[in-house]
């Protein structure tokens, strides 16, 4: 079995979000574009990693949009003219959608468009998480898998290497919160089932984890 989580030469159709359409995506509303990513500057990556650590108390204070939209691109937008991501995922296959859940709603981060694609309306962070912080804080990331895009292996593996990519993206998550003065905590504290329901998630379709992100309290 291959468990290599290297970007291949040849990416597959699949591989691109835009190749398998948001399913949970109502067709009534629109996409909300981000402003174009930073992509130059920051922290020193040492640096970076000196200060990168988990926190627990959140001010209510949104991020800019223009945050947001370079948090998400650091997280997991393109970077390489075919396609890829900032982050390594399973066998180039798109596995993970990357959930934004803020006080206005929830939308699927479209990396290639840069852009939100919006789920569902109303505020659903209290549902992300099993912690207080979870439903007050700016944003709450939720990384859910498609165990149907997952072909070649057991139901216990698709988990297993969907929350490896999971990880791979809340480091770049961490790392630039480091870089930018933000606060984040990856969290296992999660009813995944109740939380699949909320989200309106289809049937092979399950949550791995989830990440909140915004202001520290002083």
């Amino acid at each position: 079995m291959n468990t290599q989580h290297e970007n291949q030469t040849e990416p597959s159709e699949a591989a691109h979000p835009s190749a398998t359409p948001f399913s949970n995506v109502p067709p009534e509303q629109s996409p909300v574009l981000l402003p174009p990513p930073q992509k130059q500057g920051g922290m020193p990556l040492f640096d970076a990693l000196m200060l990168r650590h988990s926190t627990r108390e959140y001010t209510s204070q949104p991020l800019s949009p223009q945050t947001l939209s370079n948090l998400l691109w650091a997280a997991f937008g393109v970077n390489r003219p075919g396609g890829e991501r900032t982050a390594a995922y399973w066998r180039h296959v798109m596995v993970l959608d990357l959930y934004v859940v803020t006080a206005d709603g929830v939308w699927i981060y479209d990396a290639p468009n840069h852009a939100l694609a919006p789920v569902l309306k109303g505020d659903l962070r209290g549902q992300t998480g099993l912690q207080d912080f979870a439903a007050s804080a700016p944003l709450d990331l939720v990384y859910v898998a498609h165990g149907e895009r997952m072909t070649e292996i057991d139901p216990e593996e698709r988990h297993l290497y969907a929350s490896v990519d999971a990880g791979f993206i809340g480091q770049n998550v961490y790392l630039f919160c480091a870089s930018e003065g933000l606060a984040s905590v990856f969290r296992g504290s999660v009813d995944c089932s109740k939380l699949a329901a909320a989200l309106q998630l289809q049937a092979q379709q399950f949550v791995t984890f989830a990440q909140t992100v915004g202001y520290a309290k002083k």
